[in-house]
């Protein structure tokens, strides 16, 4: 079915289109959602708390850019709300650990894999993402669409409402600022 007729059939309440489109897109919104919130479960939940969006909205879907990026836009705002929330616990739990109500919160970021990272990549890849982590979160955005998920500037111009001159600034100054931060990991031989 071609997208088109799967949009029309996903506007009628098709269920079985709807199980088209999971099938089709589960891996790209998957593995988007993991590159930023970068644990598993979470992106699992991320990933689907998507199809639950996409099922609720597709009738208010115009067809102004393609549904693959339509699905981009929303996986990524998903996963973003999905961040703010784990900054919100994390305060939380600092402040229960301040007055003595709280366990310790362990961090989980070195044991984070993406799906689409080789095996003897898995070091250098959890050591980039924890960098990704502390770029603007536009930069960390268009950096990982473009660069993990391959989407042109052009894609990621419409999933950020931005122009595609914003999308190229934000990964120039994400780059500047990754090798800023990988100097850390990486220093120069001298």
């Amino acid at each position: 079915m071609n997208e088109t007729a799967l949009i029309h059939e996903l506007k009628q309440g098709n269920a079985q289109a709807f199980t088209q489109l999971v099938e089709a897109y589960q891996h790209l919104v998957y593995n988007t959602v993991l590159s930023i919130v970068q644990q598993s479960e979470e992106a699992e939940d991320a990933a689907q708390e998507v199809f639950v969006q996409v099922y609720q909205s597709i009738k208010s879907f115009r067809g102004d850019s393609k549904l693959s990026t339509w699905l981009y836009k929303i996986a990524v705002t998903t996963a973003l709300e999905c961040e703010r929330k784990k900054k919100t616990k994390k305060r939380i739990s600092l402040v229960k650990n301040l007055i003595g109500i709280g366990t310790k919160e362990e961090e989980t970021i070195s044991d984070f894999h993406h799906p689409g990272i080789a095996l003897d990549n898995k070091e250098q890849a959890a050591i980039l993402f924890k960098a990704l982590k502390q770029l603007s979160e536009n930069q960390r955005i268009a950096f990982t669409l473009i660069k993990v998920e391959g989407l042109s500037y052009d894609e990621v111009s419409k999933v950020l409402n931005v122009s595609v001159k914003a999308v190229e600034s934000l990964m120039h100054r994400g780059k500047e600022n990754l090798r800023n931060i990988l100097r850390n990991y990486y220093p120069e031989n001298k």
